[in-house]
This record gives C-alpha cells, structure tokens and sequence, in this order.
C-alpha cells in the first residue's frame, strides 16, 4: 500500500506563496505520475497541477502561471509551489494519483487559507 502525508500549508496573505509537500511512502519504487487536488467548502474537489511520467505537467487554468509542480524520487516527496496567492486558492490540498491512474488512499490533506 501507499501512503500520502500533505504538509506545509498554512494562513498567508493575497500575494504570498507556499509551498506544499506529499510525502509518499509504502510500495512504490518510484513517483512517476502525480497530482494536487484541492476541495474548498461546499465544492467537488479539483485536480490542480498533475505530473504525467515524470516529465509532462498540467495545471488547471486557474493556477497556470502560478503554481508548480515537481517531484523529487530521492525524497519520496512531491511538491507544490504556488505562488501570487488569491483567496479563492483557500481550499484543503491533497495529493494522489491523476486520473487515468488508480488513486490511492486518500491522505489527511492540508489547509491553505489565503485572507487579508
């Protein structure tokens, strides 16, 4: 099995950045497609940056220009950078497996509130 632990978000203000990490343990040799969802009060939860073999990247139009995703297989650990954020970026980000792949467990998640 595999695991998801989101860290790193927290209460900024409009303009600031985070950066958020997945650490990912169990079995699983290597990170090769992942993504960071986010679901805010009273919405469906949304992909937001995905990383396809290891290489390709997506982002929702939303947070094109803004956020970042990377991956680093020697941490088991997967990133997000977002920067310039609004506060309709509040929301509780996940990490888990893009479609068309199998998600796994879903993990606790992590709060960003952005607010003046």
């Amino acid at each position: 099995q595999v695991q998801l632990v989101e860290l790193g978000g927290g209460l900024v203000q409009p303009g600031e950045s985070l950066r958020l990490s997945c650490v990912v343990s169990g079995s699983i040799s290597r990170i090769n497609n992942m993504g960071w969802y986010r679901q805010a009060p009273g919405k469906q939860r949304e992909l937001v940056a995905a990383m396809l073999r290891g290489a390709v990247t997506n982002y929702a139009g939303s947070v094109k220009g803004r956020f970042t995703i990377s991956i680093d297989n020697a941490k088991k650990t997967v990133y997000l950078q977002m920067n310039n954020l609004k506060p309709e970026d509040t929301a509780v980000y996940y990490c888990n497996a893009p479609e068309p792949f199998q998600p796994y467990s879903w993990g606790q998640g992590t709060q960003v509130t952005v607010s003046s």
